[in-house]
């Protein structure tokens, strides 16, 4: 039903900038809130940033200030623009969005892009 697909990770250096997106496509309502989480290995995921329809955005301490999400809602998508990373940005990072299909309101994932800021 509903499909959430990432672009944009890669490696990077310490300091440097990678921009990430997340499109939404599917038969839905409506996206809520959207937004990425990461995964680092041996680590729980966790809350990277969200933001919400009407663009009230949400920033995890460790990435305030070098993270900046944005989104699209005629295009469906959400951006997570990541500079001066650092090498505990290195994670998998799943997109996120809160769907409204017909009358009910699931979250739905993106399959992840491995982000990874080493020398």
């Amino acid at each position: 039903q509903v499909q959430l697909v990432e672009s944009g990770g890669g490696l990077v250096q310490p300091g440097g900038s990678l921009r990430l997106s997340c499109a939404a496509s599917g038969s839905f309502v409506r996206i809520y809130t959207m937004g990425f989480y990461r995964q680092a290995p041996g680590k729980q995921r966790e809350l990277v940033t969200t933001i919400s329809r009407s663009g009230s955005t949400n920033y995890a301490d460790s990435v305030k200030g070098r993270f900046t999400i944005s989104r699209d809602n005629d295009k469906k998508a959400v951006y997570l623009q990541m500079d001066s990373l650092k090498p505990e940005d290195t994670a998998v990072y799943y997109c996120y969005a809160d769907v409204l299909v017909t009358v009910r309101r699931d979250d739905y994932w993106g399959q992840g892009t491995q982000v990874t800021v080493s020398s």
